[in-house]
C-alpha cells in the first residue's frame, strides 16, 4: 500500500506558504490562549516573589480589577512580532527538512527515526537564528522603563549604535544548545505519536 500526503499535491511554493502560514497562526494562538499566565509568570520574576497559585491567582483577579479583561493581554502584541515569525519559520522549515532528509511518510520515518528528531533540530537552529534579535528585543524592553525605549525597533537602533550589531545574538550559543534537543525530540514526539 502507498502512503500518500494530501501536500504532496501542492506545489513546492504553495506547501512552503502554507506551512509559513499554519506556523504562524498555531504559534500566535498558543501564545494568545496563554497570555495572562505568562504575565503572571513574568511579574513573579520581575518583583522577585516567591511563586504560589493562590498568588498568582490573586494577581490575575486584580489585574482584571485594576484594569479590566484586556489588561490581562497587555504585551501580547509585542510578544506576536516574536512568537509568530519564529513559529512560522520553524514549522515551515521543519517540512522543508523532512522532505531533504526523506522522512515523510511513516514508513520513512519508522525506518530512519534518528532523521526526523534531525529535521526537527534543525528548524529550532534555523527559526531560532533567524529570530533571536526578536526574542533579545523583546527581553529588554521587558525589563526596561518605557521611556528606554519608545518601540522594537528603537531597541534595534540603540543596541547597534551603542554597542554593536552582534549583541543582538548576546546569549545565542547557550540558547542554540537548548534549542537543539528542545526541537529535535519535540518534533520526534510529534512524528511518532501522529504515526500511531
Amino acid at each position: 500500500m502507498v502512503e500518500t500526503n494530501g501536500s504532496n499535491k501542492l506545489s513546492q511554493s504553495k506547501r512552503v506558504l502554507t506551512s509559513l502560514m499554519a506556523g504562524a497562526t498555531a504559534g500566535a494562538l498558543a501564545k494568545t490562549v496563554i497570555a495572562p499566565l505568562d504575565r503572571t509568570k513574568i511579574n513573579f520574576q520581575t518583583q522577585n516573589l516567591s511563586f504560589n497559585f493562590r498568588e498568582a491567582f490573586v494577581f490575575l483577579v486584580n489585574t482584571y480589577k485594576r484594569s479590566g479583561l484586556k489588561s490581562l493581554w497587555r504585551g501580547n502584541s509585542a510578544t506576536m512580532v516574536r512568537v509568530m515569525p519564529y513559529a512560522a519559520i520553524q514549522y515551515s522549515s521543519h517540512e522543508q527538512f523532512k522532505h531533504l532528509l526523506n522522512v515523510e511518510t511513516n514508513a520513512q520515518k519508522r525506518e530512519r527515526p534518528a532523521l526526523s528528531f534531525v529535521a526537527g533540530s534543525l528548524a529550532g537552529v534555523v527559526s531560532t537564528t533567524a529570530t533571536y534579535p526578536l526574542d533579545l528585543a523583546r527581553a529588554r524592553m521587558a525589563v526596561t522603563h518605557k521611556e528606554q525605549y519608545r518601540d522594537l525597533s528603537a531597541v534595534f537602533m540603540k543596541t547597534i549604535k551603542d554597542e554593536k550589531f552582534s549583541r543582538l545574538y548576546r546569549g545565542f550559543v547557550p540558547t542554540l544548545i537548548g534549542v537543539i534537543p528542545y526541537s529535535g525530540f519535540g518534533f520526534f514526539t510529534y512524528e511518532t505519536l501522529k504515526r500511531f
